[in-house]
């Protein structure tokens, strides 16, 4: 979340007469996360996020997150839908931006999760995981593999502005992974099953209070993938602290542990789930990467340092990692 687009306390008010929740008590601005502009909105009925969805996002693809939100919502999952207008509809314009007003749910995103909330939060994947086996919508995975070379081509030599030597040392992991996912493309390595993934549940993408999971948000990157790899970014995201550099295993068993009660993994799988954590953190480099270096000097945001996924290529593939100098 962030504030790329600012939204007038008249144009808001505006916007909201079009819903039945009451009027305008008061609205700020959320600076973390770097996708989309949103602003925490206070009404005479509740609260509410307002969303206004910025380049990355294609309009074209709300239908299918709002569908995948309707879906879960329906099926008791804590998940925040959109809220329809007077008409039903749930995606509009505002500011020249597609925006959708969602659901607040209640909990606070932790930083420094416990056992206990890192193993509810993996039974909440499994649990997504397993609501969505009736889902019939499909979206390209818009940040998957076959999209890190390209990417990673459009940073090019700007790379080692992040880091010395980051440029030729990411090429070599990209080629790397995407042997691997070849495999597990076409079931010569292992065959694994796809399903709508989340793709992006991190520590801030998960509300709780106390050990219980009151919220899972922030579905913009959610799309049809290997459901093994929403685990994968999953403990990549929850099992070390924020540079990358400190592993804490019994937060990434935890998170498996809770994962695995209603999904064991196969002796195939637990083989594949280096290879996919290793893809995780590549991905996760590359997309901080260009964000790192072309986010707007004057947009309300918290940039993320790109290095932090890199380092954790050390836990997953030491052999890869003993390749590349700017590991070490």
């Amino acid at each position: 979340m962030a504030v790329y687009t600012e939204v007038s306390s008249e144009a808001l008010i505006e916007f909201l007469a079009r819903f039945d929740v009451g009027e305008l008590v008061s609205s700020k601005g959320i600076a973390e996360g770097v996708e989309n502009s949103n602003y925490l909105v206070e009404t005479t009925q509740g609260r509410f996020i307002l969303t206004l969805y910025e380049k990355r996002v294609d309009a074209a693809d709300l239908p299918y997150f709002m569908a995948l939100l309707d879906h879960l919502a329906d099926k008791g999952l804590p998940v925040p839908p959109a809220v329809p207008d007077k008409s039903g509809e749930e995606i509009h314009e505002l500011c020249g931006r597609p925006a959708c007003l969602i659901r607040f749910l209640p909990g606070v995103s932790v930083t420094r999760p416990t056992s206990g909330q890192a193993q509810a939060a993996g039974r909440a994947l499994a649990e997504m995981h397993r609501a969505v086996a009736d889902f019939s919508r499909d979206r390209e995975n818009t940040m998957g593999q076959p999209t890190w070379r390209p990417l990673f081509e459009r940073c090019g030599d700007s790379l080692d502005r992040i880091a010395p030597g980051l440029q030729a040392d990411l090429g070599r992991a990209i080629e790397d992974v995407a042997a691997n996912w070849h495999r597990f493309e076409t079931g010569e390595k292992t065959e694994l099953d796809r399903c709508a993934i989340h793709a992006d549940l991190f520590p801030d993408n998960v509300l709780m209070l106390g050990d219980r999971v009151t919220g899972l948000i922030d579905f913009y990157f959610a799309c049809t993938d290997f459901r093994l790899y929403d685990l994968a970014v999953m403990h990549a995201a929850w099992a070390f602290d924020a540079t990358g550099t400190s592993f804490d295993k019994s937060i990434g068993d935890a998170l498996v542990d809770g994962y695995t009660t209603l999904f064991p993994l196969s002796v195939d799988e637990q083989a594949a789930f280096g290879d996919l954590a290793v893809g995780a953190c590549v991905r996760f480099t590359l997309s901080r990467a260009w964000d790192w270096l072309n986010t707007p000097e004057d947009a309300v945001v918290t940039r993320k340092d790109p290095l932090a996924f890199w380092r954790r290529v050390k836990i997953y593939d030491p052999d890869l990692a003993a390749k590349l100098p700017t590991l070490s």
